[in-house]
């Protein structure tokens, strides 16, 4: 569980990560956490890439349906923009945004600002996905988080992709992907 720092005097920024599969629950995780702060009558946030718009073009969506508005952004750079007067940023898919993200995330935090960013850490093949390696290597907290595995029902860390589609990026859901643990993943289509 994720304890929330308790900072005193002069306002500090952090980088929060949460990674993990898809269908762990990162973004309904950073959903909790944005709720929170706003709760606490911060000025909150919250960015997505704008190539992501499977569930809404504005919002950000969890797979259970929770949402909260958002400014769907083309490149990394805007955020800085955007978020100027914020005291908590919510990042979210952050492998999709380009290799700025990490800069633009410890430009924030040296700025005074709280910023919460969600991804995935390992794409389709189990390999480090985007900027995400990068991200956890700078952040101040890393939560992980996985999903439970469609074939055995262990712990899955990785999104089985069930197409021949080729490249890294594909979006989609359950119609492409499925959460997997490492042994069903090593198996591939003999699950």
């Amino acid at each position: 569980m994720f304890i929330e720092p308790n900072i005193s005097g002069d306002r500090r920024g952090w980088i929060e990560v949460i990674c993990g599969s898809m269908f762990s629950g990162k973004t309904e995780e950073l959903i909790r956490r944005m709720k929170r702060a706003e709760i606490a009558h911060l000025k909150t946030e919250i960015f997505k890439p704008a190539i992501d718009n499977r569930y809404h073009d504005m919002n950000v969506v969890s797979h259970d349906s929770s949402a909260l508005q958002s400014q769907p952004v083309q490149h990394s750079q805007n955020i800085l923009l955007l978020a100027q007067n914020a005291d908590v940023v919510g990042i979210d898919e952050a492998q999709f945004f380009d290799e700025g993200i990490v800069a633009v995330c410890e430009k924030l935090a040296t700025n005074g600002i709280r910023v919460i960013v969600a991804g995935l850490d390992m794409d389709y093949t189990g390999k480090p996905f985007g900027p995400v390696p990068d991200l956890l290597a700078v952040a101040d907290f890393i939560t992980k988080l996985h999903a439970i595995c469609v074939h055995c029902g262990n712990l899955a860390s990785i999104s089985y992709r069930k197409t021949k589609q080729s490249g890294q990026v594909v979006i989609g859901e359950l119609d492409i992907y499925e959460p997997r643990c490492r042994s069903c993943f090593a198996k591939g289509e003999d699950v």
